[in-house]
């Protein structure tokens, strides 16, 4: 068993110490736990020393965690995996934020799904900053049009862009694609887009130094926080 106390304290270590190597404020960057695969014993252990937002990437993995979690009412839930059109209404209803809309069809949904007693749903856009062919992600060249049909969607609040890097690079190259994404959502501010964009989703343990070098406002942690991953679900 890994000790999570241990671990969060040493991600929040990483975390302050690369906010200050980049002369920012370590509260401008909010540290999501990457908890797929992870029991609800485990998120509510991470919960008990102080950890409120959760990423999942399984639907049904999430929903049943959050029915056995439903006691801690102020934790946030993050849906930041592939998003299936038959899962739209669920992950609606049930998180506070998508960090993985890459197609208008997927946020069309999103928005005609969210009830109306809930705030707006919070999404970033999932961009593809190193145009690799098997990865998820809308490319930067349709950024804009993209991010203009989403942001008039009323049940959907554009908060920015997210983006997982190609594997394997250096720190130098990681902070080159993540300076990329914060190009584009500077870009986009340009553009006059009706929408707060004032969030970008990237930085995984491996390369959380060079996001936060970039400009992250959210960094994803699973493995430093939760030890290294847990059979692979099969549950989406």
């Amino acid at each position: 068993m890994h000790k999570i106390d241990e671990k969060l304290a040493n991600v929040t270590a990483r975390l302050e110490r690369a906010a200050e190597q980049a002369g920012r404020p370590r509260t401008e960057i909010m540290l999501i736990a990457v908890s797929k695969t992870q029991s609800a014993e485990r998120l509510r252990q991470a919960y008990q020393w102080g950890q409120r937002r959760f990423g999942e990437n399984y639907l049904q993995e999430a929903l049943d965690k959050q029915q056995a979690l439903a006691d801690l009412s102020d934790i946030e839930w993050h849906f930041i995996g592939p998003i299936q059109s038959n899962k739209t209404r669920a992950i609606a209803e049930h998180f506070s934020w998508v960090h993985s809309v890459d197609r208008l069809k997927i946020a069309r949904r999103l928005s005609d799904a969210r009830p109306p007693e809930l705030e707006p749903l919070n999404v970033c856009i999932q961009v593809n900053i190193d145009s690799e062919p098997s990865k998820a992600g809308v490319s930067p060249e349709q950024l804009p049009e993209l991010a203009a049909a989403i942001a008039a969607l009323p049940q959907l609040n554009l908060r920015g862009l997210m983006a997982i890097p190609a594997p394997g690079k250096n720190h130098h190259d990681q902070q080159a694609s993540f300076t990329q994404l914060t190009n584009l959502i500077q870009s986009l501010r340009q553009t006059g887009v009706s929408s707060p964009l004032d969030t970008l989703s990237m930085g995984m343990s491996a390369d959380l130094e060079a996001a936060i070098a970039a400009g992250a406002t959210m960094v994803r942690i699973g493995t430093d926080i939760f030890g290294p991953r847990a059979a692979q679900s099969t549950q989406v």
